[in-house]
């Protein structure tokens, strides 16, 4: 049967490019004339599983760098796709411009529709206009930069072996996760003029590199302790301290390390930086996105442009991602952001359309307004899912979700209920919730906080616990050694309580090789 004279996008299951690009069509006139979605153009491919596996390996850019860590992960990860331990994602979205959408070769042509509707449109449209990738990320550099670095370390490799690179490399992502800005912006990524000129400046330094540069002369003994302060003061001014980038930080003052060293430094501080904003809008995202798909592929069914058959396979899938086991189920492993999500973003669709008297307490800004797409536009482009969960999460949907809050201290034998299904208890849950999304409180705050160039170049670190909650010993250990590698002297690391300022635990590099 004629899809076109049948008024169906797609007969059956089986796919091809003209049905695929009609498809895609379809889905567009919707999310941009209907939803108002504002999109970077689309790039779509199609990959195998094993394409989609190595994708995985490689953190999901299609241009990476080799290293012994991705080759670890796409071997661990085809085991348990082959043995039915996992499945692979439907599919796969760069936060570029053009924005890159794979999409599987084994999928059916209905979830080519739905993974189409959900990345190619819904990620998109989170990706080009929310404020944190906004502020954070360069999507229209960044594929270029990649290509740049995938090439600049292969020049290493072959100029200096690939156990020189490799040890930077392990060294780097090793603190990875404290290689980004929070707080300021971090610069934007070069064009390629002047990545060029970045090549040759580096090509020069290190052909004119001397190792008699770093000799400073040691600091004169019985100065005043006043002039030293001043000076202490006045070092961690020009140094900008304390510094939250500890990769950046490196990258800058380390007085061992070679340009290419730092260059490479800068590859792998800018790919943590990129997936900085991910992190941050995991549930916001990914409920864009479902709620776009949802509401798309159920527009079309309404007009006959999907069958029943191709909606019933499209609803198992999407009840698929949207599953949400009970904490006492043994697949259990946290709030699945998928399903939060979209349920935060119909709740917000029915307090704009159909409000309560609740609602109207809670919500009085957007109650029954009667506009629910601006609304959620404007959500979208403005929260992380911190914030966003601070303000929309209802009283409704806390009730849908059961929520409640637990005291845990560990010098207690029982857990105590702290909040339940009220109005103080709303707010509390509401609050709680939002908190378990800050990456401010969920990641180690480990800073630079003071170093002496004119001595024995000590670099001091600080770690502010909150909850009682120190560092794993072992790993932290591990961790200290490869700063002390890219830093070439004892770095000590200092654990202090981040509401009193009480320390903690001390340790250094020298402690931990002897």
């Amino acid at each position: 049967m004629d899809p076109g004279t049948s008024g169906l996008l797609f007969p059956g299951s089986d796919w091809d490019f003209a049905t695929l690009s009609r498809a895609h069509d379809a889905i567009g006139k919707i999310a941009t004339d209907e939803l108002h979605l504002d999109v970077y153009p689309v790039q779509m491919e199609i990959i195998s599983s094993e394409q989609m596996l190595d994708a995985y390996s490689s953190i999901g850019m299609p241009l990476m760098y080799r290293h012994w860590s991705f080759g670890k992960h796409f071997l661990y990860q085809e085991l348990l796709y082959r043995k039915a331990g996992r499945g692979l994602a439907y599919e796969l979205v760069i936060n570029s411009n053009p924005c890159i959408v794979y999409l599987m070769e084994e999928n059916t042509m209905p979830l080519q529709a739905l993974v189409t509707a959900h990345a190619a449109f819904g990620h998109n449209h989170f990706f080009k206009n929310n404020y944190l990738f906004r502020q954070w990320t360069d999507a229209g550099a960044i594929l270029s930069y990649l290509d740049f670095a995938k090439s600049y370390i292969t020049r290493c490799e072959e100029r200096h072996g690939l156990a020189a690179v490799e040890e930077i490399l392990d060294a780097a992502h090793s603190l990875m996760e404290q290689g980004v800005f929070r707080y300021r912006r971090p610069p934007k990524l070069s064009s390629e003029k002047q990545r060029e000129g970045i090549r040759e400046r580096l090509e020069y330094e290190e052909r004119s590199y001397n190792d008699l540069w770093r000799t400073v002369p040691k600091p004169k003994s019985g100065e005043p302790a006043d002039e030293a302060e001043s000076k202490v003061a006045e070092r961690k001014r020009s140094l900008h301290l304390p510094e939250e980038n500890l990769l950046y930080f490196l990258e800058k003052n380390s007085l061992i390390l070679e340009p290419w060293q730092r260059e490479v430094i800068r590859i792998v501080r800018i790919i943590a930086q990129y997936f900085y904003p991910q992190r941050q809008t995991q549930v916001m995202n990914e409920g864009c996105a479902t709620f776009v798909h949802y509401t798309i592929t159920n527009t079309l069914f309404d007009r006959g442009q999907i069958s029943e058959g191709a909606m019933l396979e499209i609803l198992r899938s999407h009840s698929n991602v949207v599953f949400q086991p009970g904490f006492d189920d043994p697949r259990y492993s946290g709030i699945n952001p998928y399903a939060l999500g979209l349920d935060l973003m119909q709740d917000i669709q029915r307090i704009c359309m159909h409000p309560t008297a609740e609602d109207r307490d809670w919500f009085p800004d957007i109650a029954g307004n009667g506009d629910w797409r601006e609304t959620l536009l404007e959500a979208w482009a403005n929260h992380r899912d911190e914030s966003f969960i601070r303000q929309y999460l209802s009283p409704t949907l806390i009730r849908k979700w059961r929520l409640f809050t637990l005291n845990d201290a560990a010098s207690d034998s029982h857990y105590q209920v702290a909040s339940i299904h009220n109005e103080r208890g709303y707010e509390k849950i509401r609050s709680a919730l939002a908190d378990s999304y800050d990456v401010g409180t969920s990641r180690s705050d480990i800073q630079v906080v003071d170093l002496d160039l004119l001595g024995d170049r000590h670099l001091r670190l600080q770690h502010k616990i909150r909850d009682g909650i120190v560092l794993e010993e072992e790993s932290r250990d591990a961790t200290l050694r490869h700063v002390r590698k890219l830093w070439g002297y004892d770095v000590s690391l200092q654990g202090v309580d981040a509401e009193t300022g009480a320390s903690v635990y001390e340790c250094s590099t020298r402690q931990i090789e002897e």
